[in-house]
């Protein structure tokens, strides 16, 4: 079996770099303007800083480990960059309140500090050495410039679940309409095979990779059943009315269910995935006779084939498309139909392994063999390997497609209810 190799480029293309950043800093600008100002400063959910945190954070993090740290420019405003330098992720509204701030800066600042800092920052795209790596060792392999990258697309989902919680009065709707309930493509349980999931990625083979990626490594994986379709809205109410929690997405009026969607409450769509905590996910799985799946078997569910060979995607070698393969990169803002996008099934025939929301595994985030801390972002994962997050894969809708890759891992906290986050049931 050969290891599993995506194209990858040695000297960044400059334009498409720019391009790539611009297009991040429009789409965040488009993010902000979903509220209404008088929102600045509203903290929705509790174990988040308030939204004028995010509109500091985005462009200092990309100034501050780019052009301040990688390539050793001065500094724009010390104040606003240690401000806005990194984020929370506390365990509790009690460890939440100890980053609580009396104030924060004007709207007005920040817009000119965000200004500045994206001006030096398109200035290192466009003209400073970014693969120099014995300058510094952010810039191997223009470590940096990917980094600030994906971490602005992975935000606009962290801002979008935010925002989710927001008063709907107060926030103005993209214009997304809910799609009618459908069947799915296809239902029940297949059988995937025992045999090899290959995990992480080579640091050669990749163009970027954050460093929980790495290294690449092969696991074999005994045969098990999976459900084809993620658990449904439908498929949880029936728990609920034997004794289950309710998730947190769902609204309860006059005796009957609502979702809360991403812009607007709306009657419970039965054929949507559930989104839901690990915990909640791991109660209805054993509810059902089940499991969730380990990363392996995700692997092996998503990318395996019964003849033996593996794949980049679970459709294939294509690169992702939202048109054809799945919900994700922003095709929408709420949830669809399971089973909705037949082209992104697995060789297995199993549906929705990337796209209508992250899948929840078993397994605890915890580095690979091989591990290092990444020179851009040394507490990027090394924070977080403390037995309290799980390993998820695959994506949301408001997943990016440059975030689509099969060696990606995102994780949360076990009892995160915020999170677009489903799951499958597999059986033994």
């Amino acid at each position: 079996m050969t290891s599993l190799v995506y194209p990858t480029t040695r000297t960044p293309d400059r334009q498409a770099l720019i391009a790539r950043y611009r297009a991040n800093r429009e789409r965040s600008a488009q993010l902000f303007s979903f509220f209404e100002p008088g929102a600045y400063y509203d903290k929705p959910l509790p174990l988040r800083h308030p939204f004028v945190f995010y509109e500091g954070h985005l462009p200092a993090f990309s100034f501050n480990k780019l052009v301040r740290e990688a390539l050793g420019g001065a500094s724009l405003d010390p104040e606003l960059e240690r401000l806005f330098e990194r984020g929370i992720d506390p365990a509790d509204v009690v460890e939440a309140s100890r980053h609580a701030r009396d104030g924060w800066p004007d709207r007005e600042r920040v817009a000119a500090f965000a200004e500045a800092c994206d001006a030096a920052v398109l200035a290192a795209l466009a003209e400073a050495d970014l693969t120099d790596a014995s300058a510094s060792p952010l810039l191997e392999r223009a470590q940096a410039a990917y980094t600030i990258l994906e971490h602005e697309e992975m935000h606009h989902e962290t801002l979008l679940y935010i925002l989710h919680r927001l008063d709907d009065a107060r926030k103005t709707a993209p214009g997304s309409t809910a799609p009618a309930e459908r069947e799915p493509a296809s239902r029940g349980r297949v059988v995937v095979a025992a045999g090899t999931a290959t995990l992480g990625a080579r640091r050669a083979a990749i163009e970027f990779g954050w460093d929980n990626e790495f290294d690449e490594h092969r696991v074999q994986v005994p045969a098990f059943e999976v459900d084809v379709n993620n658990v449904t809205n439908a498929d949880w109410l029936a728990f609920v009315r034997d004794g289950g929690d309710r998730p947190d997405f769902w609204i309860e009026r006059e005796g009957r269910m609502h979702l809360r969607g991403a812009f607007g409450e709306i009657p419970l769509p039965g054929t949507w995935p559930v989104y839901v905590t690990h915990a909640q996910a791991s109660a209805f799985a054993a509810w059902r006779g089940g499991r969730l799946m380990s990363e392996p078997e995700y692997h092996r569910a998503a990318f395996g084939t019964p003849e033996g060979r593996e794949r980049p995607y679970p459709w294939g070698d294509a690169a992702p498309d939202a048109r054809l393969h799945g919900n994700f990169d922003f095709r929408r803002y709420d949830p669809e139909p399971v089973g909705s996008s037949p082209a992104g099934a697995s060789a297995w025939g199993v549906h929705d392994l990337v796209g209508n929301g992250w899948e929840w595994t078993s397994t605890p985030f915890a580095p690979f063999a091989g591990f290092a801390p990444m020179a851009a972002y040394p507490q990027y994962s090394a924070d977080f390997f403390d037995g309290e997050h799980y390993v998820m894969k695959g994506a949301s809708p408001v997943t990016s497609a440059h975030l689509i890759r099969r060696s990606f891992r995102n994780w949360y906290r076990g009892e995160y209810p915020y999170v677009y986050a489903t799951f499958r049931v597999a059986y033994d």
